[in-house]
Formats: structure tokens, C-alpha cells, sequence
């Protein structure tokens, strides 16, 4: 009998295979029912389950709030909570329906009210389209255009952390830690590269896999590997 396959191992979400949560600074989302005022920005802090710092804000009611800092920001500044068409400033957080045409935005809501959850990695911003009566276009940073409620909230700007991705990792390590702390699988071994006992597509003389890779959605979980209920094989 072989031993559990990495998916399987990963699925328990125990150990070393759960993801650090304890090291998150807290939860980023837009303040429930908090949309008008000011707030002030106290620190700008690193938060390894993010690309992106991360702004600590105190709101008027004293409340402090943790937001994704765009480019530009600063200890002291000021970031506006409103409703209302106004200054649009890097930083303040308005429905995207009140962000002019081409304005860089980021930490899109998707239904009004869930706190942001479109565009929130290191350097991408999307790009407000248009409005047409109630529903807001935005184009998103892989070009794709999507069409969201107009009271849907946004932050203006671009966010800030971009080019993390120019400084190479240099070793092998770096990357490991890199990946663990956000839960993700690092190295990535192929399975024909395995052992027989490892892997259902291991063992052999050379590396091939040696049986059809494409198996049925029913298959027993020591076999799901492969193409997994394809909805057709072969050439066209």
C-alpha cells in the first residue's frame, strides 16, 4: 500500500500544510456601515499574508481600521470615507459609481457591503470605464472588462508594493518561505518523477506515465491524479 498523496496530505489543513494565520495583522475590509468621515493614517506595516503594506487608520469614533496603503501615502494623511461625489484623492474610498471615468482604483467591493475583494495585490490597480444607469464598468488588471453595482466601494489609486516582482528570489529558501506563508505548495515535484509508492504515476524505467492520465470523477482518491473527469480526450 503507498503512502498519501501530497493533495491528500494538504487537505487535513494540519501542520505544516495549514497557513500561518497567526502572523496576519487582522482582516482588510472597508468598516461596515462606516462611510462617511475621515480617518487618519497612524502606520504604514508589513503583513507577510500580503503583497501589499498595509495602512493603520483611526477613524473619527476612534475606531482603528487596517486598509491596503496605495501609492503615495503617508503617516498623517487623511483618507475620506463618503458617499458623495467630491475630491477624488489617493486614498479615500468612494462608490465606484462617484469615481470619474479612468480614475485608477483598487480593493473593489463586488456586492455592496462585503468590504473589498477585486484587485488587492502589490502594484495592480483597475480602471473605472463607465457608468450607465445603476452598474459601473471597470476593467481589471488581466484587461478583463466586469460590470458591478455602482454603490459598489473602492479605494482611488494604484496600490502600493509594486515591483516586488523585479528583485529575483536567489534561492530556493527564499522561495519556500515565500510560499508557506501564504499556504501555497513550493517545490511543485511532478508526479512521474516520483516513486511507484509515492505516486500513481511514478516508478518505471524511464519517466512516463504509463496508464491514461484522464480518470473518472468516481475514481478512489489514492488514484485522482491527472486530468480528472475530462470532458473529452484524444485528438480532435
Amino acid at each position: 500500500m503507498g503512502k498519501k498523496l501530497i493533495q491528500q496530505r494538504r487537505g487535513r489543513t494540519k501542520g505544516r500544510y495549514s497557513v500561518p494565520t497567526h502572523r496576519f495583522r487582522g482582516e482588510i475590509k472597508y468598516p461596515l456601515g462606516e462611510i462617511k468621515g475621515t480617518g487618519i493614517v497612524e502606520d504604514i506595516i508589513h503583513d507577510p499574508g500580503h503583497t501589499a503594506p498595509l495602512a493603520s487608520v483611526r477613524l473619527g469614533n476612534n475606531k482603528k481600521v487596517l486598509t491596503l496603503a496605495p501609492e503615495g501615502i503617508k503617516v498623517g494623511d487623511e483618507i475620506k470615507y463618503s458617499d458623495k461625489k467630491g475630491k477624488i484623492k489617493n486614498g479615500n474610498v468612494l462608490p465606484v459609481g462617484k469615481i470619474d471615468e479612468g480614475f485608477p482604483i483598487h480593493n473593489i467591493e463586488l456586492s455592496p457591503g462585503d468590504g473589498g475583494k477585486l484587485v488587492r495585490a502589490g502594484g495592480n490597480n483597475a480602471t473605472v470605464v463607465s457608468h450607465n444607469s445603476g452598474k459601473t464598468v471597470i476593467r481589471l488588471p488581466s484587461g478583463k472588462f466586469k460590470t458591478i453595482q455602482s454603490s459598489c466601494r473602492a479605494t482611488v489609486g494604484v496600490l502600493a508594493g509594486g515591483g516586488r516582482k523585479d528583485k529575483p528570489f536567489l534561492k530556493a529558501g527564499k522561495k519556500y518561505h515565500a510560499f508557506r506563508t501564504r499556504g501555497k505548495q513550493y517545490p511543485v515535484v511532478r508526479g512521474v518523477a516520483m516513486n511507484a509508492v509515492a505516486h500513481p504515476h511514478g516508478g518505471g524505467g524511464h519517466q512516463h506515465v504509463g496508464k491514461p492520465y484522464t480518470v473518472k470523477r468516481g475514481a478512489s482518491p489514492g488514484r485522482k491524479v491527472g486530468s480528472i473527469a475530462a470532458r473529452r480526450t484524444g485528438r480532435k
